[in-house]
């Protein structure tokens, strides 16, 4: 099964070039941040993609999540939900063959960092109720914070900027112990260069001067299935790149 999350930055900006990925990459599911759109907003062409169920959760100019699961992997239109904690359509999640997929979009911190350490806390307990709960749960998203010092270019790296706060690193520790691993680390553990945004200013992107803070965190036993987690750098014009994992079952992709 591949699964891509993407800050689109803009989904009425970046209608082409998610068109031409998913062409391209052809993703089983699909989770989308800051579409900065309502459901009516969103392009035609988009809105029901022939071979995806498509869920939208957005509002006019600001954040905004969305969810595309393939047809094949759910024959009945999944019922999509969001968690208690939702705020500004924040979380988007369903189940899809066996598993339980959500698109997050965590708040930067930058106006309101207290609600955006709130919003990290509820998250952390969504996790553990899932696998108090024996769900199998896949977050796919932008968590805006990056991780540990590997995480941002050293030229980068500011000890106190929101996103590299120590408490901040601390919460996202607690997540991963709430029951889910950081597939794209745990893949490349030493990769020094594996970022997902870069500021847009000084040909930061070209150059790979950036920050890793967009995760595909899964439940352990899905963890150890994946074989690739690849960030598409080259790939449209949001701050944001792509992100997509590939998990295996039994030697075959699913």
């Amino acid at each position: 099964m591949k699964i891509a999350t993407w800050n689109v930055n803009g989904i009425r900006a970046r209608e082409q070039q998610l068109h031409e990925w998913i062409e391209r990459e052809r993703p089983d599911v699909i989770c989308l941040q800051e579409i900065k759109a309502t459901p009516a907003q969103v392009p035609a062409a988009l809105c029901d993609l022939p071979d995806y169920w498509c869920f939208w959760h957005g509002e006019r100019a600001y954040s905004g999540v969305a969810l595309q699961v393939r047809k094949e992997h759910a024959p009945e239109r999944p019922v999509a939900f969001h968690p208690a904690f939702d705020v500004e359509c924040r979380v988007i999640a369903a189940p899809v063959g066996g598993l339980e997929i959500a698109s997050v979009y965590v708040p930067n911190g930058g106006k309101d960092y207290a609600a955006k350490l709130r919003f990290v806390e509820a998250l952390i307990a969504y996790a553990g109720q899932a696998r108090a709960a024996g769900r199998r749960l896949i977050l796919c998203g932008d968590i805006n914070i990056a991780r540990a010092d590997i995480d941002v270019h050293p030229k980068e790296r500011k000890v106190t900027a929101i996103g590299q706060l120590p408490e901040e690193r601390a919460l996202f520790e607690r997540l991963l112990k709430a029951g889910l691993v950081d597939v794209a680390r745990a893949l490349e553990p030493g990769n020094e260069e594996l970022f997902t945004w870069w500021a847009p200013w000084r040909n930061l992107r070209q150059r790979n001067i950036g920050w890793r803070i967009d995760y595909l965190l899964a439940s352990t036993e899905l963890a150890e299935r994946a074989r690739r987690c690849v960030s598409f750098r080259e790939v449209g014009t949001s701050d944001h790149a792509p992100v997509l994992a590939e998990f295996e079952i039994d030697g075959a992709v699913i």
